[in-house]
């Protein structure tokens, strides 16, 4: 409980050190004190994050998105969302972060300790990132881990905005939710015309070491005989079950006539130059 709460119900200073003193109760924090002394809790150290900061804080980030079930994403760090210019006294292992929004509307109303909702402690901890691939693949994993639907992210991002990386988030999850090959064709044949480059065959057929019939992304015929692929990889492929397939599909199709470049597709939307400096140097020759 905070110290404020205590009060409230009427046991002033004096009895809670006196308790303290005795052992029966420990001081959590400057303003947290607990009717136990034993180990906490994850649940409740997040408990004395809130109660340390006050209303209207809530659990945010990664802190929130591990609290609704996220794998995978564990930080040593608890951060708490807390009213722009209402820091609180520090408190080990805790981080406070600021926002002017309304944080009634960002709490999820079907849980008792003060938390964000899954979809805003996601999307605001994405927004935050200066690695346009750790946002990418928090999204990515929040909705394969069956948390929550694309459908309800883009919902967030219009109920949050404006929201820093709104564009890159909305093309991201465009790709998640199945967008990612119609997309990628429409970008890989911009980068080919923005940097003069030959078109590519698309979904080339092959035959991989098994046997079975595969399909390439972008092929490029060079003059010598050789083949150049481009592999664009969607936000699926970044699940490790995905990855692996990944992997023992282009083990079972390596050729020494065949040169694979692999992008992503925020690469190829984001970082065109990149992936046609890294055709051209495996021999796609731009066009005269």
């Amino acid at each position: 409980m905070a110290r404020r709460q205590l009060r409230a119900l009427g046991i002033d200073s004096d009895r809670v050190r006196n308790q303290v003193r005795a052992g029966r109760w420990a001081a959590r924090s400057d303003r947290t004190i607990s009717t136990f002394t034993g180990a906490l809790t994850e649940r409740q150290h997040l408990w004395v994050a809130v109660l340390h900061a006050g209303i209207p804080a809530l659990v945010a980030d990664l802190t929130a998105a591990e609290f609704h079930g996220l794998q995978h994403w564990h930080r040593d760090t608890r951060t708490i969302l807390v009213p722009h210019g209402k820091v609180p006294t520090t408190l080990p292992g805790v981080r406070w972060r600021q926002t002017r929004r309304d944080l009634s509307g960002l709490r999820d109303p079907t849980e008792r300790l003060p938390v964000c909702r899954l979809e805003v402690a996601v999307l605001m901890f994405a927004a935050g990132q200066r690695s346009h691939r750790t946002a990418n693949g928090v999204l990515a994993a929040t909705v394969q881990q069956g948390l929550a639907l694309p459908l309800h992210l883009r919902h967030w991002l219009t109920v949050l905005a404006p929201l820093r990386g709104t564009r890159r988030m909305l093309a991201t999850l465009a790709d998640i939710d199945g967008g990612a090959d119609a997309q990628s064709e429409i970008d890989v044949g911009r980068l080919c015309r923005d940097f003069r480059l030959p078109q590519p065959h698309r979904q080339r057929r092959t035959t991989d070491a098994s046997g079975r019939q595969r399909f390439r992304d972008c092929t490029w015929e060079l003059p010598d005989g050789r083949l150049v692929v481009l592999e664009v990889l969607g936000a699926l492929h970044w699940d490790l079950h995905r990855w692996e397939e990944d992997v023992r599909r282009e083990r079972d199709l390596a050729d020494p006539r065949v040169t694979v470049i692999r992008a992503t597709a925020r690469e190829l939307r984001e970082e065109p130059e990149m992936i046609a400096a890294a055709l051209v140097r495996v021999g796609v020759r731009p066009l005269p």
